[in-house]
């Protein structure tokens, strides 16, 4: 049997998963990431890949972006520092591997997991979406990544939507992420004068009925539902996914949302709204890192 590697490189953590054919987790390793010194890393990597001591057919890879995944780099990234940046990390983890090294960006990695086992695994065009510490977006069809001409397709997350609105970080102020994403809640939140900790607290207090809560939350679930409505329009998903942190730990966040598409796109297309909580789990993106690698080496 044949077997392929999973990797995720985070600012804190880096993962490496073995997967079987049949897409089972054999094996799931996790060490600190040196932000520093990307050999020391793709060393780990490497000496872990070996230790799983497998007929492994090649190795899907995320990594924090922005990236260049036509040639294998990344290009920057605050997550990690200067020797990480315009490094060509497919080329070099190969070498230290001995095996094909495919890049991709994590939330295409989760939204190809989410086409292959996931809830659209039914469909021709999926549309996914993580909803957490940013927001993410990836789009698969017919179980292929979709990265347009320079591989940027899908960056989604400076997508303005309101003038002059929000901004936190490197987010452009009206962007989508600094709308709705949970960094984006907790940080308007604080600003506000509230005192929280994460979006689900923020959450917690619309509930109660803090009008500033309420605010904030609503206009996460109306420029995201603006946002499902303009890729509807666009590029007409059989399914759009929900995935990460305040999607699916904010109770009736995705059935609103889904609600709120409906009254913004034309009466003929609203049958075909069909927004779904994601089913998988925190590995699923090591999962679509190992079936890219299966589906690249023609294994699968």
């Amino acid at each position: 049997m044949k077997y392929a590697i999973g990797v995720d490189i985070g600012g804190t953590n880096t993962r490496v998963a073995l997967f079987d054919e049949d897409l089972n987790l054999v094996e799931r390793v996790q060490f600190s990431t040196d932000v520093d010194e990307p050999s020391v890393t793709l060393k780990q990597i490497a000496e872990t890949v070996k230790g799983f001591d497998k007929d492994i057919c090649g190795i899907g890879l995320s990594c924090p972006g922005p990236l260049d995944l036509i040639n294998g780099k990344i290009l920057e990234t605050t997550n990690l520092n200067k020797k990480w940046h315009n490094f060509s990390i497919s080329n070099e983890l190969s070498s230290y591997c001995g095996y094909p090294v495919f890049l991709e960006n994590d939330a295409n990695l989760a939204g190809l997991a989410e086409a292959v086992v996931g809830e659209g695994k039914d469909y021709r065009y999926v549309q996914f979406l993580t909803v957490s510490t940013g927001l993410g977006s990836g789009q698969v069809i017919d179980k292929k990544i979709y990265i347009g001409s320079h591989g940027f397709a899908h960056e989604v997350a400076n997508v303005c939507l309101w003038k002059d609105g929000p901004t936190h970080g490197m987010i452009y102020p009206g962007g989508v992420e600094a709308i709705c994403s949970g960094t984006a809640i907790t940080s308007r939140a604080e600003k506000a004068g509230l005192v929280v900790k994460h979006a689900g607290e923020v959450n917690d207090l619309a509930k109660a009925g803090n009008e500033v809560a309420k605010q904030i939350m609503d206009d996460a679930k109306q420029y995201l539902a603006n946002f499902c409505a303009a890729l509807i329009a666009i590029t007409d998903p059989e399914i759009i996914i929900l995935g990460g942190s305040v999607a699916l730990k904010t109770e009736g966040f995705v059935e609103e949302v889904e609600e709120l598409v409906r009254g913004r796109v034309f009466d003929v297309v609203k049958p075909y709204v069909n927004i779904k909580k994601s089913t998988l789990d925190e590995n699923s993106g090591l999962l679509g890192a190992g079936y890219l690698a299966f589906s690249r080496t023609n294994v699968k």
